[in-house]
């Protein structure tokens, strides 16, 4: 299986502290364990910028570091060993494995942290951490501050300054290096295996459900933990919501499904979604639909490339999507004058897509300066237009009520323009159409 390698967490905590303030501290928690019902947890995952951070994957956990430390920058709290808790739960890395395997300088018991981080904190003058995001873990750096300022009259100095880590990491993590993106397509490569087996297998009659075990079924035996995301599998009607999880209903002959789903390896997630007919034949109409959404898909393409902004592949889609929806008759009137009052919106009101990376939604901002953000290598989006026409529409004819298509892929930008990591699903209906047909 493809992992970050040991000396990119090393990297990255480098090129984080080479940005922090001279005599600072930056504090992180680990996420915590979330509990699924009564004395059952969920499969734990661990925080992404801990993980970012230090690729550590143990809950009750906490990183700090310390640019210019002699002692060393990188302290990590954790669990200790425990022959008891490892025979119920499974083995810990320890205070040893956290050196050891993990690349920490130094490391203490997580038991002792009240004793010993008021004691890193004080002096420094800044501090740093993920304010707002963790009420209890705030509380408890408050706490530890407080430690420091009752001993003032003693000449311990508490830090003067608090800032959010967020904007330093989450830059950071906005462009993604050659080992990410290895990474990447990886996780791409088994979720495109896992579109193409709910393909082959789909039949009216069967479940949504019976679809999402063909994903499930392929993501784990591709290595993946877990979806990246709760699989959205919606046929008929259902493919009109735009975050459907039900997955319960009957695949009807005549209908489309669409599949919005992706799986996590080592914390980076894929996210693609593909649309089809049940039946494996696209009827006139929504062929009509799907070839819209897959020429607006391919002109944002176009649109993703450096020097580029954020904003003009999703521009890209609207003009496609306007300029094919007045040709079909589902809206009147003139194509740019219909995108300034944003008829659209009616049939296509999300966006083009958003960044991608360890959160499906990732983290970085899409404007700088209230200007779109201009694409640079390295940076990581989802590409998904769609048209979703309600069964409740009247101001349509019967025969479009009902379509819901979405087309999506994700794509690195590259220096010349950008790459799909997706390319593995078929995607023309004629791709489509030869896959179903080959599978019955």
């Amino acid at each position: 299986m493809i992992h970050i390698p040991k000396a990119e967490y090393t990297r990255r905590r480098k090129a984080l502290m080479a940005q922090m303030e001279p005599n600072s501290i930056a504090i992180l928690p680990a996420a915590a364990v979330a509990i699924r019902n009564r004395d059952v947890e969920h499969v734990y995952r661990q925080d992404s910028d801990f993980q970012y951070l230090s690729g550590f994957p143990e809950p009750e956990a906490v990183i700090v570091l310390m640019p210019g430390r002699q002692h060393g920058e990188y302290v990590l709290f954790c669990r200790e060993r425990n022959a008891e808790r490892e025979l119920w739960d499974g083995l810990r890395a320890g205070t040893e494995g956290a050196i050891r395997d993990f690349g920490a300088d130094d490391a203490f018991p997580i038991t002792d942290i009240d004793d010993i981080l008021p004691g890193l904190i004080e002096g420094r003058d800044r501090v740093y951490s993920a304010m707002g995001s963790n009420a209890e873990f705030d509380r408890h750096v408050m706490e530890w501050i407080n430690v420091i300022r009752s001993k003032a009259h003693l000449g311990a100095q508490p830090p003067n300054e608090f800032v959010a880590l967020d904007h330093l990491l989450h830059d950071m993590r906005l462009y993604k290096s050659a080992a990410e993106v290895k990474v990447m397509r990886e996780a791409a490569r088994i979720s495109c295996a896992a579109h193409v087996r709910a393909m082959q297998a789909s039949r009216a009659g069967l479940h949504e459900f019976s679809l999402e075990a063909e994903l499930d079924y392929e993501f784990r035996k591709g290595g993946a933990k877990m979806p990246a995301y709760g699989s959205i599998v919606a046929a008929g009607r259902n493919s009109c919501i735009l975050h459907y999880q039900q997955n319960d209903a009957v695949l009807k002959d005549g209908d489309l499904v669409l599949i919005d789903a992706g799986c996590e390896i080592d914390c980076y997630a894929s996210d693609i979604t593909r649309t089809w007919p049940v039946n494996g034949k696209f009827s006139p109409e929504q062929k009509a639909i799907y070839e819209i959404v897959l020429a607006s898909q391919e002109a944002a393409f176009k649109q993703i490339a450096p020097n580029k902004h954020w904003n003009q592949a999703h521009e890209a889609t609207v003009q496609v999507i306007t300029a094919g929806l007045v040709k079909l008759g589902l809206l009147q009137g003139d194509v740019d004058e219909l995108i300034a009052s944003e008829a659209y919106r009616a049939f296509y009101m999300h966006r083009a897509g958003h960044w991608l990376g360890m959160d499906v939604h990732d983290v970085g901002e899409y404007k700088v300066g209230g200007e779109w953000r201009v694409l640079e290598v390295g940076m990581a989006l989802t590409v998904e237009p769609g048209i979703y026409i309600s069964p409740d529409n009247q101001n349509v004819a019967k025969k479009w009520r009902g379509i819901g298509v979405r087309i999506e892929d994700d794509v690195v930008v590259t220096k010349q323009g950008c790459e799909i990591l997706t390319g593995g699903v078929p995607k023309t209906v004629a791709e489509i159409e030869a896959l179903m047909a080959a599978a019955r």
